[in-house]
């Protein structure tokens, strides 16, 4: 189990992270929150890149805590970036034996990521797709207890996106990595994990199962679905919020009292009570 109860200020900065929970072992654990909420930051504490008061302790390892700190190098970590980190002068295999010289596993990571056929192809040989899923195979490589992936896909279009999705869980369900991934797309989180932590100014404000975090619907709800109001337009007497749910649109009538409560860009919840639609600012 992963567990950290840590605090880090910074100077000249009124944002400060205060963070408490636990993940158990094998759990698939997305952090969600907008810019700016800490999430990177936490991140980079757990991986060893920036210190915090308080402690963090997996599987009874001691990651740091008022006496120790544990270098990134021995915390039996892989870290997946946004930006591959990938050797450019190195092909495919020897950007996964870089990592640690085991040809048979090598074997079974490009195997299991559909890689076999680029394997002595250069990494500038490459798309987007094929390099990240050269980076997630490297860091699989030396058998990490603790999997860390900040936003990995979100440079990528939505169809290799979610075909990145199918290679994650495939890897997270074959050798059951305790894995925790930093995501501000609901439909990711909502596919991959089976616990959410949202994170907001540096501070958890909920956590739980995706159907709990985003799913809960209140009273007579029919149900409840995030959404983001992509344009506000009047049509004659009434207004029509154009909204983004994942990557769908679909739009609402509001009338002009309504609307006078939202505007572009805002975050809401759709739910349907009775008959009628109704959208609430989260």
């Amino acid at each position: 189990m992963l567990k950290i109860h840590c605090e880090k200020k910074f100077k000249n900065k009124e944002f400060h992270l205060k963070i408490n929970f636990e993940v158990k072992e094998g759990e698939f654990c997305a952090i969600f929150g907008k810019s700016g909420s800490g999430k990177t930051t936490l991140l980079r504490i757990l991986a060893g890149f920036e210190k915090a008061q308080g402690s963090c302790i997996f599987r009874d390892k001691i990651f740091f805590d008022e006496k120790n700190f544990l270098s990134p190098q021995k915390r039996q970590l892989g870290f997946v970036f946004q930006d591959y980190a990938l050797f450019e002068n190195m092909n495919v295999e020897q950007n996964l034996l870089y990592a640690k010289k085991d040809l048979e596993f090598a074997n079974e990571l490009l195997d299991l990521l559909d890689l076999n056929q680029h394997r002595k192809s250069h990494i500038q040989e490459l798309s987007g797709g094929q390099k990240q899923r050269v980076a997630l195979a490297r860091a699989i490589m030396q058998r990490p207890k603790l999997l860390l992936l900040d936003e990995p896909f979100s440079a990528l279009d939505n169809e290799i996106k979610q075909r990145l999705q199918d290679y994650l869980l495939n890897i997270h369900k074959t050798y059951k990595i305790t894995t925790i991934l930093i995501s501000h797309d609901v439909s990711e989180v909502y596919k991959l994990a089976n616990k959410v932590i949202i994170l907001e100014n540096g501070v958890i404000i909920k956590e739980g199962t995706p159907n709990e975090v985003f799913l809960k619907t209140q009273g007579s709800q029919k149900f409840a679905i995030k959404a983001r109001i992509l344009k506000l337009q009047k049509q004659d007497s009434i207004f029509v919020a154009i909204l983004a749910i994942g990557n769908q649109i679909t739009q609402v009538v509001l009338s002009p009292l309504e609307a006078k409560n939202f505007k572009e860009n805002d975050e809401v919840l759709l739910s349907q009570k009775a008959f009628t639609l109704n959208l609430a600012k989260i």
